[in-house]
């Protein structure tokens, strides 16, 4: 089970692709709109943290990514044919330098 998790909420088109590829079933209802959860853990959500720092939480440890990212798990999942994508889509969501500053050196 997943310490926490990313809902993608979903409209005609993305229930579309994730029935033609078998996924339908993953689909739930969450307050009252369509969405499937994508399982987190905690390694891989405190990196989620880093690179978005204005992620926030429900009570069911469940949070929103932006739309950017939100577009891309949903093609990793659709791709992949699998809800279990979060190892392969951590190396493109995570940014390790999200919020810092960059230093350059002058030579």
């Amino acid at each position: 089970m997943a310490d926490y998790y990313i809902n993608l909420f979903l409209d005609d088109e993305k229930i579309k692709k994730l029935e033609g590829v078998g996924l339908a079933g993953g689909i739930q209802e969450i307050n009252g709109k369509k969405a499937i959860r994508v399982g987190v853990t905690g390694k891989e959500q405190k990196k989620l943290a880093k690179s978005f720092p204005d992620l926030t939480f429900d009570s069911s440890n469940a949070y929103v990514l932006p739309e950017q990212a939100e577009n891309l798990l949903m093609n990793m999942i659709v791709s992949m044919k699998s809800l279990d994508v979060m190892k392969g889509a951590i190396l493109k969501l995570y940014n390790p330098f999200a919020g810092k500053e960059l230093l350059q050196k002058t030579f």
